[in-house]
């Protein structure tokens, strides 16, 4: 039985602060992972990343889309999520990663509706700032197709992808296993894009002025006060009561285990084969 507080549902809220690509990627599969359907709160983790990092799609081949020799030669760490999708470059930006189950959260008519549901906080949130933020799929002229695979996550639009003033900001992408709901997503502060497309081996054209950071758009508000602007939204849409807390010992141990089993393998990161 899940408990639910007077007004919603209790989430665990968990900030973890700026992380490298290795370990950011290790707790979300932690938390993933140690996640009881029939028992757990539901999860919200805040982080960031530290140094950058570029993360590759649970199915994309590293060696079809990186130029993997500039890679190493910046000594630059890349990673794989278990989320699907394009490779995104990881500066200056609030990451948010998302554990439940289709219970916890208000309706949602299918898989794909739930993307609706758990990205109505950051549409929220866009708002709050005094920002006219849309869904990619309610801008879409008649016709014309969203989700179609690109090597760089932000070059491609999908459904629910946000957009302000029709270019693209950040990303959000969604696993599901056991009844259990798992999503990640990105609020760029910065436009770092440009420093991901040089790891590309075929750079799309134009993809600093399809995409937009908050700066862009003359937010410069520190990031803690942003932090709370987004949990509000949170709690506001997803009709949530919000209790901050740590890594459980499970969640932890299991987070340093994949960080040395996992996360440091290039079988993994580059090959997308469990070691």
């Amino acid at each position: 039985m899940h408990r639910q507080a007077e007004h919603g549902v209790i989430w665990r809220v968990i900030d973890t602060g700026p992380c490298c690509g290795r370990e950011n990627m290790a707790i979300d599969e932690a938390l993933f992972r140690c996640f009881d359907p029939a028992a757990s709160r539901p999860v919200l983790r805040l982080y960031g990343w530290q140094p950058p990092a570029l993360s590759l799609g649970r199915f994309q081949k590293a060696g079809d889309d990186l130029d993997l020799a500039r890679c190493r030669a910046d000594n630059l760490t890349v990673v794989r999520r278990i989320t699907g999708g394009g490779a995104i470059w990881h500066a200056d930006e609030l990451t948010y990663s998302l554990v439940c189950t289709p219970s916890q959260i208000p309706p949602a008519s299918s898989v794909k509706d739930s993307f609706r549901v758990l990205t109505s906080f950051l549409l929220g949130f866009y708002h709050a700032l005094g920002l006219q933020a849309d869904y990619a799929v309610d801008l879409a002229p008649a016709g014309s197709r969203l989700g179609q695979r690109t090597p760089l996550c932000f070059a491609g639009k999908e459904s629910y992808d946000i957009m302000l003033q029709g270019r693209k900001i950040g990303g959000n992408a969604q696993r599901r296993s056991r009844e259990i709901i798992f999503q990640h997503g990105s609020i760029p502060l910065l436009n770092r894009v440009g420093q991901g497309v040089q790891y590309l081996k075929i750079k799309p054209q134009g993809i600093e002025q399809a995409t937009t950071c908050l700066v862009d758009e003359g937010i410069t508000v520190a990031c803690d006060h942003l932090k709370q602007i987004l949990l509000q939204q949170f709690a506001g849409q997803l009709g949530a009561e919000l209790q901050p807390g740590g890594l459980t010992k499970q969640e932890q141990a299991l987070t340093e285990q994949l960080m040395t089993e996992k996360y440091h393998a290039d079988c993994w990161n580059l090959e997308g084969e469990e070691p």
